[in-house]
C-alpha cells in the first residue's frame, strides 16, 4: 500500500454521510497514510433530503482509526465566526498542526430569482464564502513549514456553465474560484498550493432512479461521477507530487456535457 502522505495531518470540513464526498476524501487521505480530522454539523442534514444519520461521524471516525494514523471529528456550525480558530485548535491537540486543508463543506438549497431573498443568500454565503476564507486564513498564519502545504477548495464548476434554480449557491461557489487563485498568489512563498476541485454531478445519495438515469447519459462513459473519482485527485493534491500545481480550478468531471 502506497503511504505517501506517511507524518502528514489533515482537516477535512463538511462531513457528516459515510456516502458523501468528505467521507471519501477522508478515507483516501487516511488510506495514503495521513491523520486525519473532520467536521460535520448534524443541524444542516436534519433539513436535508437525506436527513440526518446519528451512527455516521463516529463509524467513519473508527473507520479511519483502522488505517493506523491518528484521526478526530468535532461537530461545529462553521457559520459561527469563532469557529475557525476552535477548529484549529481542537484538531492540533487531536492529530497535531495540519498541513493539509480540504474546504468540503457547504450550503446548499435550491432557489429562484422568484424566491431568492438576502437571508437565503447570507447563510449561502456564511458557509460557501466567509468559512471556507477564513479557514483558508487561520491555517496560513498557523503554518510553520517550508514546503509542502496544501489548501483544495471545493467548487462545482461555475465557470463552465449556468446552474439554474440554485442562483445563490452557484454565486457563492463561484467565488471560490476566485480565491483560489489569488491565495495561491499571496502564500506560493510559504510553501503553500493552493486548488480548486470540481467533481462535476456525483452520487453521494442524493439521487434518484431517475435523476441518476438522466445524468448518466450526458457522460461519455455513461454512468455519473463517484465519491472516489473525485477522492483519488484530492489525494494527489494533498501529495508531494503536486507541488508543482498551484492556482488551479481542477475539472474531474468524467467530460460531463452540459446543457
Amino acid at each position: 500500500m502506497n503511504r505517501e502522505l506517511s507524518g502528514k495531518v489533515a482537516i477535512v470540513t463538511g462531513v457528516s454521510r459515510l456516502e458523501g464526498l468528505g467521507a471519501a476524501f477522508c478515507r483516501t487521505l487516511a488510506e495514503g497514510g495521513a491523520s486525519v480530522f473532520f467536521t460535520y454539523w448534524s443541524s444542516y442534514d436534519e433539513g436535508m433530503p437525506w436527513g440526518k444519520k446519528e451512527r455516521d461521524p463516529e463509524t467513519l471516525l473508527k473507520e479511519l482509526k483502522e488505517y493506523g494514523a491518528a484521526a478526530g471529528k468535532m461537530e461545529l456550525n462553521l457559520a459561527d465566526a469563532d469557529s475557525y480558530a476552535r477548529l484549529f485548535d481542537e484538531a492540533e491537540g487531536a492529530v497535531g498542526s495540519p498541513s493539509i486543508l480540504v474546504n468540503n463543506a457547504c450550503y446548499s438549497v435550491n432557489d429562484t430569482i422568484e424566491t431568492l431573498t438576502a437571508e437565503h443568500l447570507d447563510k449561502h454565503y456564511q458557509i460557501n464564502v466567509r468559512a471556507t476564507a477564513m479557514l483558508c486564513v487561520e491555517y496560513v498564519r498557523r503554518w510553520k513549514g517550508e514546503y509542502g502545504g496544501r489548501v483544495i477548495n471545493m467548487t462545482s464548476g461555475q465557470s463552465k456553465g449556468p446552474m439554474t434554480g440554485e442562483i445563490a449557491y452557484a454565486t457563492t461557489k463561484g467565488a471560490i474560484d476566485a480565491l483560489t487563485v489569488t491565495l495561491s498568489e499571496e502564500v506560493a512563498d510559504k510553501g503553500i498550493t493552493v486548488n480548486a476541485v470540481n467533481p462535476g454531478p456525483t452520487d453521494t445519495g442524493w439521487m434518484d432512479d431517475e435523476i441518476h438515469q438522466q445524468l448518466a447519459l450526458r457522460f461519455p462513459s455513461g454512468r455519473v461521477g463517484m465519491p472516489d473519482d473525485a477522492a483519488r485527485l484530492v489525494r494527489f493534491l494533498a501529495s508531494d507530487q503536486s507541488g508543482w500545481i498551484t492556482g488551479q480550478i481542477l475539472h474531474s468531471e468524467g467530460g460531463f456535457k452540459r446543457g
